[in-house]
């Protein structure tokens, strides 16, 4: 037998013993949107014993031991710690190097054997904290937490999602979607993208406009990131996802300097797949030429920290500057070769004041920038060459981002009663330039033209819609917690207000204010609707079937929310190896439109309980196994108003036409027949504003989720860990619209109302689906009919999005010579509706997606959802190979999503209702439920590290070549899902629109001193 190894064991053992929470010590609470840690732990009982901790940074804290030998220090900010065991005011016992993680706990216990030897000699015993417990009997949660030491190792992205994307469960969302930078997002557990929140330094920097992403940190500016996956407490809100929480680095007593430049050469970089049309005549053809689509990239960084005033007043500074540049080629379709230019600028500072020892004030400032800029050009594909300079984008952005200032003060009142106060605000701003040859209208779908008459003409002005460039949001954030400890009970209690005011939002079409739309259909088939009873209805085209729409599109509107919430805590050490987390929040949302009105007043106590449970099995922290079961309240962001209560503008008037001229716009138009007489608009979208008493249900309710969660951490041996986790998610309310008036006239007419009495029914209302209804419909003696629609009414199914996930994970802590960290998760997530946005066919209107418009719509809509992967393996860990060597891998193996195939209605493939064409779950007159049309390939995505640190440098030179994608594994992650009909299949239909990113390289140089 190995005597050094059984002795260690036996130490780590003992340690562990010692260290015990099962010895009754109430965790401290790491509260509100954390960037702090806690040290707890049990020490010999015994009079005149106080605990003192103390960081790099001159925060020192004592508190004393109570009767039984238990002590908590709550609320410490993030850092090293020297925890010391003092008796009658003189040192005894130490631990040193506690490096706390945000929103944990981390025990420190001081064994009798060890503190009596210490009183005994009147002198202090140092030992390292390195041999610490692994597994934190503390935690409810489902969290991960990636440090700056991890990240220093980790071959990654530097994006926030990448890191998040570490975490079980986290899976890469559609690459429709991006975050306010351009950064793709991330579903967690099976939630869509918009579902996250974000934070930096306890401050919520989600999108306030639609929820997509948020602004984060420099990436070397991360001090530790956590992403909560479920479970979190009630301090917690507007989430039904996932949390992405940032905490930036801090100045010390020491100051410290780096530099970092990294560089992505295209010539690292491997070819893109290219596309081929998969249906009709032009199967087998290149649609879309990917070859030479390559940006390559730069990125400097550089930071800066340490003390003014040493151990009271101290600076961090940190600034990021990433360039892109590159050319992409459309498709065929409207063939175009953007050169395009990015330049990303991030910055971060941050001011810490310690007060006094029992008062701290942090104040932070952070940006987030997208400055992009691309020159279009004409494109053959015949013979593969670039033409004339058409014009600058349409889309050019000029200055895209936020700029966040925060401040958070935080009173130590006793050491019982700790305050925190943060306040702040982030301010964006979406300037758009105008590009592109405005004297003429956008040509859209220029392959769906009769190729008689014309083919793919298009022309300089390349898109269809712009954004208005005075567009700027302030987001207010103010939270008051307060907590406190009183014997067995740690009483957390809180306010958490936020508000957003979104002004001269919206886009409107470019050009003349129309665009021009070209489509075809099999002859005979109506546009839209069955009849001219239809509210709308387009006759059948004419001819062989080709058509033309010009297409009117504007929303334009300031508008703001506000979103409040109180939340109460308690952490409860019921006995020795038991606790009990139980807390309650109540949250409040209003929403306002263009004229300051209300129309989603979500104000009736919102009761969002959590509660959470750890077992201790064994007293010594080797084995915990926890429960918890929460609910999540999710508000509608502020871009909602624009089309659901503003004055929005969406039409299309049809034509016929007999010529296409030389900039793609039709002639010899002839109106073919609408219901209107003219322009139609599906959602009865004419320019008009909107009552806002219309506007929603007047019993609407807020989107909420449900969730339970039981799982178990244990210690393999000191060094490894291992656990499984179960997790089901089930979506109980959801708000989008529905646009079926038609089936609120007939429920009127069944009840009796004299149709001449009615008046304009909307075409869409903000309502919960699958679940009874009550509208608002003005009548003729200007008050308003109450009229409840439940689902038959309708014609819906029950509203459905449910998750089960089971994770199984094996991990080994870094021991200075290696990490490594297995996670596998099996899930399934699947229902009838994907949440607030669509993934298959990139609808980002937040709450007014296809879905539960009518009821022809959500026919066999229950399937496997877009989100969804059911297999997915991650593995990543660095090893030290040698002093100066060092090698770090990621790989991430997981199934494809669900495809989709979306047709024409029922086996005769009509149009029916709001006729939306080729959006019905029906492909080829047969039923085709999301998953049915099969899935795409498995990804392997396998990336790797070597960094070299020379002793010559003293190891502060660090050069590093990275390789992504090192297999150079090229999928498809997403097709266009519209088939069309089988007498006219889209040409598009099946085409992948994404693929996994080709292998590249990315060197890099950085000195810290």
């Amino acid at each position: 037998m190995n005597s050094r190894h059984n002795r260690a064991a036996m130490l780590g053992r003992l340690t562990a013993l010692a260290l015990a929470i099962g010895l009754g010590t109430v965790s401290g609470a790491a509260f509100a949107q954390s960037t702090t840690g806690s040290i707890f732990g049990q020490v010999p009982a015994g009079a005149g014993q106080t605990v003192t901790a103390t960081n790099e940074t001159g925060v020192s804290r004592t508190v004393a031991v109570d009767a039984a030998g238990r002590y908590s220090i709550s609320s410490l900010p993030l850092g090293n710690y020297k925890v010391t065991l003092n008796k009658d005011g003189a040192a005894v016992d130490s631990r040193s190097d506690v490096t706390l993680r945000v929103g944990a706990g981390t025990e420190v216990g001081f064994g009798a054997a060890a503190s009596a030897a210490a009183a005994s000699s009147l002198e202090g015993v140092t030992v390292s904290a390195n041999a610490l417990p692994s597994i934190d009997v503390s935690a409810v949660d489902s969290r991960t937490v990636i440090t700056s030491e991890q990240l220093s190792k980790l071959p990654l992205a530097r994006t926030a999602e990448a890191i998040a994307l570490l975490a079980p469960g986290a899976v890469a969302g559609s690459s429709f979607f991006v975050g306010p930078t351009g950064n793709p997002l991330v579903s967690i557990a099976g939630s869509a993208v918009t579902e996250n929140a974000y934070y930096i330094n306890g401050f919520n920097t989600t999108d306030p406009l639609s929820g997509f992403g948020g602004i984060t940190l420099p990436y070397g500016a991360i001090d530790q990131q956590e992403i909560l996956a479920g479970g979190y407490g009630a301090a917690y809100g507007r989430s039904s996802g996932g949390v992405i929480s940032q905490v930036g680095k801090r100045g010390t007593n020491d100051w410290h300097f780096g530099a970092q430049a990294l560089w992505e050469p295209n010539g690292t970089k491997a070819n893109p797949m290219n596309f081929y049309s998969k249906v009709g005549p032009n199967a087998g053809k290149l649609y879309d030429d990917n070859s030479s689509d390559k940006l390559w990239r730069t990125t400097y960084s550089a930071y800066a920290g340490g003390p003014l005033i040493k151990d009271t007043l101290f600076i961090f500074l940190a600034a990021e500057q990433e360039r892109r540049e590159g050319d992409q080629k459309t498709s065929s379709a409207a063939p175009f070769v953007y050169k395009q230019s990015y330049r990303n600028p991030k910055f971060y500072g941050k001011v810490d004041w310690n007060i006094t020892d029992s008062n701290i004030l942090e104040v932070t400032g952070a940006s987030n920038k997208q400055n992009y800029d691309a020159s279009i050009y004409e494109y053959s594909y015949a013979d593969k060459t670039k033409g004339d300079f058409v014009g600058k984008d349409t889309a050019s952005v000029n200055k895209s981002g936020a700029d966040l200032y925060t401040a958070k003060f935080t009173s130590y009142i006793t050491d019982d009663l700790t305050l925190t106060a943060l306040y702040g605000k982030m301010k964006g701003t979406y300037y758009t330039q105008s590009g592109g040859d405005q004297s003429l209208p956008s040509i859209l779908q220029a392959n769906q033209q009769d190729p008689l008459i014309g083919g793919n003409i298009t022309n300089a002005n390349p898109s269809a819609t712009t954004a208005d460039p005075k567009h700027k949001s302030t987001n207010t954030n103010f939270r008051v917690d307060l907590s406190y400890h009183i014997g067995d009970h740690m009483l957390v209690a809180g306010i958490d207000n936020q508000k957003v005011l979104d002004k001269d939002d919206g886009d409107s079409t470019t050009g003349p204010g129309y665009a021009w739309e070209y489509w075809n259909t099999a002859a005979g088939t109506p546009i839209i609707g069955t009849s001219p009873t239809d509210a709308a209805y387009v006759a059948p085209p004419g001819g062989r079937g080709y058509y033309v729409a010009r297409y009117v599109y504007r929303t334009a509107a300031s508008v703001r929310t506000t979103q409040r919430a109180q939340y109460i805590e308690d952490t409860w050490q019921v006995s020795d190896r038991w606790m009990v987390k139980l807390g309650l929040r109540n949250d409040q949302f209003t929403n306002y439109n263009q004229d300051g009105v209300p129309y989603l007043k979500l104000t009736t106590p919102q009761w969002a309980p959590r509660l959470g449970a750890t077992w201790d099995v064994n007293g010594d922290s080797s084995l915990k196994i926890y429960a918890n079961a929460g609910r999540y309240y999710l508000a509608l962001p502020a871009t909602v108003a624009l089309r659901s209560a503003g004055a929005s503008l969406y039409t299309r008037e049809y034509f016929n036409y007999t010529g296409i001229d030389g900039n793609g716009i039709p002639t010899g138009l002839t109106p073919i027949f609408s219901s209107t007489g003219g322009p139609i608009s599906a959602n009865s979208e004419y320019g008009i504003p909107r009552d806002p008493k219309t506007a929603a249900a007047t019993d609407i309710k807020s989107e909420y989720q449900d969730e339970f969660i039981l799982g178990f951490d244990a210690a393999l041996t000191d060094k490894w860990t291992y656990g499984a986790k179960a997790t089901v998610r089930k979506l109980r309310n959801a708000i989008d619209d529905v646009g079926d008036s038609g089936a609120i006239l007939r429920k009127m007419e069944r009840s009796g109302i004299d149709p001449d009495t009615i008046g304009d029914i909307q075409g869409s209302y903000l309502f919960n689906p699958g679940r009874a209804n009550t509208f608002l419909i003005p009548n003729t003696n200007g008050g308003y009919y109450s009229v409840n629609m439940n689902n038959e009414d309708f014609g819906f199914p029950h509203s459905k999005r449910n998750y089960y996930g089971l994770e199984l994970y094996l991990d080994h802590a870094w021991d200075g010579k290696y990490q490594v960290r297995f996670d596998y998760v099996y899930s399934k997530s699947y229902g009838n509706s994907e949440g607030q946005v669509r993934s298959d066919i990139r609808q980002d209107n937040v709450s007014a997606t296809v879905d539960w418009d009518y009821a022809e719509v959500m026919q066999y809509a229950n399937g496997e959802l877009a989100n969804s992967r059911k297999h997915n393996l991650k593995i990543y860990g660095s090893y030290q190979l040698a002093p100066e060597w060092l090698v770090s891998g990621n790989i991430g193996i997981a199934s494809g999503a669900p495809k989709s195939c979306l047709g024409f209605y029922g086996p005769n493939e009509t149009n029916p209702n709001l006729g939306y064409g080729s959006y019905y779950h029906w492909c080829d007159g047969q039923p085709s439920p999301p998953g049915e049309a099969g899935h795409n390939p498995w990804t392997y995505i396998v990336t790797g590290s070597v960094e070299y640190r020379p002793d010559w440098a003293d190891r502060k030179l660090a050069f590093n070549v990275t390789v992504f994608n090192l297999l150079n594994q090229r999928k498809e992650t997403q097709i266009y899902p519209i088939h069309g009909s089988e007498a006219k299949p889209n040409p598009r239909y099946g085409i992948p629109l994404y693929q996994t990113t080709p292998r590249y390289a990315r060197f890099g140089i950085s000195y810290d001193f």
